[in-house]
């Protein structure tokens, strides 16, 4: 059964095709005018600018929306990377005869470029060799700008993550204040949110036909300004939704209070009932039913941006009223003041059914980068370009994650038969392919084709996640889907493995043992990477994560399956630290419970405060908004200073030399310099290796060489490790074996 089968919403593949359509289908999209020339255009009808290379595979979203958009019968030109320094290249391509899409590119620009520690990036996986500071700042606010420049007439569309995830009034983690909705620096002429096909596909024939852009104001998933309110929507302040600031006493329910003016809600009733002393007067309290109002005629106001700027109370409470009208089943408008201007976001997009999605991914991808671009190495390509996405959205409602707020809640499956085309379609055109497919998975890895029990149930519910704070009873759990797909997968010809590289929502794959023992027994190649985040409930509770318990089952479901396989198998958790809700006793927790498991972990996450999330509002604001937010709610304890933040990651880290020093004096301040020494449940020696000088080098650079004084290298023996692999799987490898009599190496 397909969810919101019954809502409104014109097939993508229903259209009829634009007249340029004559034209046929590109090889790969032109990004010069030597390659429109080539294929007989004389202008492109549609120009997507964006801040990634261009690479014709689905999994890159302008290759994907460029394709999506040939088949509706637009020409569609692309420019990667332009030089945002002046115009120039934005003309590249000529007028568009329709309209610019705009893209920072599958990652938001600010993310990509910088740490979580803010420091700028050296390397950009989405750029030919990996070139830093091919994009600029805020991609989306520069590229329209440019646009503007190029050809001011032109309508401007932006789109992508970063504008989804910044289309109301937020708070920037890299500038430290709440900035305006990106609608309106962008000074675009309409916004479109999360995934863009249905929205995209109707917005460009309504402008092929003639429509203005400023008068296109009912789609889903849209955003645009406006001056007022428009007649005839019932506007209802979210702060009488879920009010903030100060909470009234309750009132006394027993106490009766009537004056003259309450004869409209109450009447004497004639007689007393039977049980009240002769003569008494009893009164009847009459609640009158209000009609039940027309959800697709309310508009919910969230504070204006010069509130939620100044009042961080509000931003946390505006943060909340919007991840509540998320559904795409119940959702309202939603209407924002900024200055004399109102942002106004149309209700989610319906979600895209099974043979939408089939559409999709079937359409003819070139699944290799331009040529433009030779022999050059792109990262984020060679992650890829053997893996398969099978669906989209999660379910998870992880406070620091962002996919939600993007993609939605409800999953969006593809076909098995779609699915088992593409793997096919690798094998027989993606140059390199050795008979490995990297992964089958999405977001998340086993909610393939997993949805509520009920249509109705799913369209009603507001709840901000399906598996926290335990697995919903009306969710769907049966893998059977899942599972078969992997065993039809890894039958194909040519096909020799199966591997799951999309992180595991544990905490459901222990509803189906079947499904544990399908994935340990064929789909791991040795390691498999999970994400508990953490081991404190308190941090667990911000992030609405499950507890250990539910790693430990899974842990004791993987070690079973392994042994029984006769392999031996590792999991990677993945843990982040400095989120909100942290203090530096949980992470001391953490760290204790690594070293009691013996794990030794070189990749650790900081948490950064990308736009919405409701973390990020935790963060912004020191409160909790996943309950009703007030100025008397409980403070979120938020670790914000550098120094704490880099000592919350040396938890983590615990096995570093280098982080001991700091790790000693904070043990001191907590009252915890008994896990200072040299026995085994305490955490860091008293002593510190001797540390080697800087050694200069001729031409000028330095490197400060590794201390060996305390133990010798020996070559490792057994099978050798894959080459390419983080540290941490060797640590974890190394951590998994059993403990010999011999010095412990230190790294």
């Amino acid at each position: 059964m397909e969810i919101y089968t019954t809502m409104l919403a014109k097939p993508i593949q229903t259209y009829r095709p634009y007249w340029a359509k004559r034209f046929g289908t590109a090889s790969i999209l032109p990004t010069s005018r030597e390659e429109m020339d080539a294929l007989g255009w004389d202008s492109c009808d549609i120009i997507l600018v964006t801040g990634d290379a261009y690479i014709d595979h689905p999994s890159f979203g302008m290759a994907l929306v460029g394709r999506l958009l040939e088949a509706q019968g637009f020409r569609v030109g692309i420019i990667a990377q332009p030089d945002w320094q002046n115009a120039h290249a934005f003309k590249a391509l000529g007028k568009p005869n329709l309209y610019f899409g705009i893209t920072a590119g599958n990652m938001d620009s600010m993310v990509n470029r910088y740490t979580a520690d803010r420091k700028i990036r050296s390397d950009d996986a989405y750029t030919p060799d990996a070139a830093p500071n091919k994009r600029p700042d805020r991609a989306v606010l520069v590229y329209s700008q440019r646009c503007r420049e190029a050809y001011s007439k032109v309508p401007v569309v932006v789109g992508s993550i970063e504008a989804s995830l910044r289309r109301i009034a937020h708070y920037d983690y890299w500038s430290d204040k709440v900035r305006r909705s990106i609608l309106v620096d962008s000074k675009a002429d309409i916004l479109i949110y999360g995934n863009a096909e249905r929205a995209l596909v109707e917005l460009s024939h309504r402008i092929a036909k003639g429509e203005a852009v400023s008068q296109i104001q009912d789609i889903r998933g849209t955003a645009y300004m406006q001056k007022t309110v428009p007649e005839g929507w019932d506007e209802i302040q979210s702060t009488k939704l879920d009010r903030p600031g100060k909470v009234d006493a309750p009132a006394d329910p027993y106490e009766m209070k009537m004056g003259k003016g309450d004869a409209s809600c109450a009447t004497e009733s004639a007689g007393a009932p039977a049980d009240l002393p002769a003569g008494t007067k009893a009164i009847q309290v009459v609640r009158p039913r209000k009609p039940k109002a027309d959800r697709s005629k309310q508009v919910v106001r969230l504070p204006a941006y010069e509130d939620v700027a100044n009042d961080p109370v509000l931003y946390a409470h505006a943060s909340r009223v919007l991840h509540l009208e998320s559904n795409p089943g119940n959702a309202r408008a939603l209407v924002q003041k900024h200055g004399d201007r109102e942002v106004w976001l149309n209700p989610p997009p319906i979600p895209l059914t099974t043979k939408e999605m089939d559409f999709v991914y079937d359409l003819p991808y070139a699944r290799k980068p331009h040529p433009v671009y030779k022999d050059a190495k792109i990262p984020a390509w060679d992650m890829i370009r053997f893996s398969v996405n099978i669906m989209r959205g999660c379910f998870g409602g992880c406070t620091f994650c962002s996919i939600t707020e993007h993609e939605g809640r409800i999953i969006q499956n593809r076909s098995e038969a779609s699915i088992l085309r593409e793997v096919e379609e690798i094998r027989d055109k993606v140059d390199g392919f050795t008979g490995v497919i990297s992964d089958l998975g999405g977001p998340t890895a086993n909610m393939y084709r997993i949805a509520c029990k009920s249509e109705k149930i799913e369209k009603a519910c507001r709840k901000l996640s399906c598996v926290y704070p335990d697995v919903c009873e009306n969710l769907n759990t049966d893998h059977s889907a899942l599972i078969q797909l992997y065993r039809k997968a890894r039958n194909i010809k040519g096909v020799k493995k199966i591997l799951i590289g999309s992180g595991l929502r544990y905490d459901l794959a222990v509803k189906s043992p079947e499904y544990v023992k399908e994935l340990v027994q064929h789909h791991v190649g040795g390691y498999l990477k999970i994400a508990p985040e953490h081991s404190e409930e308190n941090v667990l509770s911000k992030m609405m994560k499950p507890g250990m318990g539910a790693y430990d089952e899974f842990k004791a479901m993987f070690e079973k399956y392994s042994a029984e396989a006769g392999k031996k198998q590792y999991l990677i958790p993945y843990f982040i630290a400095s989120h909100p809700g942290t203090t530096d006793e949980d992470m001391l927790n953490l760290a204790l419970w690594l070293k009691r498991y013996n794990f030794r972990l070189d990749q650790v996450q900081n948490f950064t405060p990308t736009p919405m999330a409701m973390a990020t509002a935790m963060y912004h604001s020191g409160k909790n908004p996943l309950r009703k937010v007030t100025e008397d709610s409980d403070d979120v304890p938020v670790p914000k200073a550098g120094k704490i933040r880099k000592l919350h990651k040396a938890f983590i880290r615990y096995h570093d030399p280098e982080n001991w020093p700091m790790l000693r004096e904070a043990l001191k301040r907590m009252g915890r310099a008994d896990l200072i020494g040299p026995g085994k449940k305490q955490l860091i020696p008293a002593f510190q290796p001797k540390v080697m000088g800087t050694i200069k080098q001729s031409d000028g650079s330095s490197f400060k060489p590794k201390d060996n004084s305390r133990a010798k290298h020996k070559k490792s023996k057994g099978r050798r490790q894959p080459s390419g692999l983080p540290k941490a799987f060797n640590d974890m490898k190394n951590a998994a074996r059993p403990a010999r009599n011999k010095k412990r190496i230190i790294h």
